[in-house]
């Protein structure tokens, strides 16, 4: 796949998260989407825990103020370091193949809270994985200035503007995967943070909504 002048090889990280149903989710679109390389890079973040989605901590359901899209505070589904060992990780995997763009699809606006979801920590990243890699010292030697970009697209846009944004681009949502605790079926729970703020997206881009929910909340 090559798209606004790049080819996309893309990463996928099995942490040991108990909605591992996004793993199949993310190989679905992959495939649909034609990228030329698709990777799935082990890390066990269960070995630290810490986080609903790693450790054997009940997963939030209903909250009202993840349903109207602001959290009042970081919810224990947030995983310690998480993107942080994930960037760090994609900005490896681009040394090795001679790419200096790194795509990133953070959310600053409808989220959970998570302070690895803003320019902040992104702006800061950039600036350590530049100055922590072969690949920017070599270019430094050359009076090469560009280094390492992090491309955020999402951090500034809505649910329901990324969902928009998603369908003028092709994308079938009905291969894609949001829930923090599905079935084993992969059935979303419609309860949890993730589940809220995708409904309330597809209602607000007044589009259907494809999610597969639970038999218990179809109609909620």
């Amino acid at each position: 796949m090559k798209r606004d002048g790049y080819t996309c090889h893309a990463l996928s990280f099995d942490y040991g998260q108990r909605h591992r149903h996004e793993l199949a989710a993310a190989e679905r679109v992959a495939r649909h989407l034609g990228v030329i390389q698709h990777r799935t890079v082990a890390v066990d973040l269960r070995a630290i825990g810490g986080s609903a989605l790693t450790a054997s901590i009940p997963v939030p359901k209903d909250r009202p103020e993840a349903d109207g899209g602001r959290a009042g505070e970081i919810p224990v589904t947030y995983v310690p370091a998480r993107n942080l060992i994930f960037l760090s990780i994609a900005v490896g995997f681009a040394e090795t193949i001679g790419a200096w763009d790194v795509a990133y699809g953070a959310n600053s606006m409808d989220y959970s809270g998570y302070p690895d979801c803003r320019w902040p920590f992104v702006n800061a990243f950039i600036e350590a994985a530049n100055l922590g890699t072969k690949a920017w010292d070599d270019r430094t030697r050359r009076h090469e200035s560009a280094g390492f970009r992090v491309h955020a697209p999402l951090i500034n846009l809505t649910k329901a503007q990324i969902i928009r944004l998603g369908r003028t681009l092709g994308v079938d949502y009905s291969l894609t995967h949001s829930c923090y605790d599905p079935d084993e079926a992969g059935n979303a729970c419609g309860r949890c943070d993730s589940c809220l703020i995708r409904k309330r997206g597809f209602m607000e881009a007044d589009l259907p909504d494809p999610t597969r929910y639970a038999a218990a909340v179809v109609g909620r």
